[in-house]
């Protein structure tokens, strides 16, 4: 019970997000209307993802520093789940935007918006780690070139999806800043779910990953002993 208190913790909190994010009141704001309510899944992913990569990334280092395997294994895992919250976040913000921008933009214009090309040449740029990590077979040449992609990968992040959206003309909001951290649009209301809802979708991501690499830590070892 003291090992898994985090894992009930993550429970709570999702439930709570779910729960809140269709029943409690919200604003209302021009355009957006009740599809803020998005807010807590697509936003809050995308902190989770941002999270997980930095995990992965915090780990791809110590890999590089002490060699260790298992690290390798951690940085790995991490990106998986990273990249399986930044699929859903996209895939959320691209429904978002069917049903708040098509009044301004045709629906080939909301694809090439310069925030969801960003989000989606970021999630290309890992999906290919994986391709590399794949094409590897030595398994100590695979952990040192994955830790090094694995920081090209990171530092991608910042310019394709906080930096170069914010440089052109874009529908998305938050071009002079995040507007989910903008006091002036996320009242109480939301703060009451919204920041319970990013430890909630950060920890489920922590917990999925750590189940693969147990997975994967077991797979190793029936490898070295075999």
């Amino acid at each position: 019970m003291r090992k898994s208190w985090w894992k009930i913790v993550c429970v709570i909190l999702l439930v709570y997000t779910v729960v809140g994010g269709f029943l409690f009141s919200v604003p209302a704001r021009e355009i957006l209307h009740e599809s803020i309510r998005n807010l807590y899944f697509h936003v809050c992913m995308w902190f989770g993802m941002m999270i997980l990569f930095t995990t992965s990334l915090v780990y791809a280092v110590r890999y590089l520093r002490f060699q260790r395997l298992q690290d390798d294994i951690y940085s790995v895992n991490f990106a998986k789940t990273g990249i399986v919250f930044g699929l859903l976040g996209y895939a959320t913000g691209i429904v978002w935007a069917s049903y708040t921008w098509t009044e301004y933009a045709s629906s080939t214009q909301i694809f090439t918006e310069p925030k969801l090309l960003g989000a989606a040449i970021a999630i290309l740029v890992y999906l290919a780690y994986f391709v590399l990590r794949g094409s590897l077979t030595d398994i100590d040449k695979r952990a040192k070139v994955s830790a090094v992609y694995s920081i090209f990968a990171y530092v991608m992040l910042f310019p394709s999806i906080w930096i170069l959206p914010r440089l052109l003309d874009s529908l998305h909001p938050g071009k002079e800043g995040n507007p989910a951290l903008n006091f002036n649009d996320l009242d109480g209301r939301l703060r009451m779910v919204f920041y319970p809802a990013i430890i909630g979708w950060t920890l489920l991501g922590v917990w999925i990953a750590t189940l693969k690499i147990r997975l994967d830590s077991l797979k190793e070892k029936n490898l070295l002993h075999g």
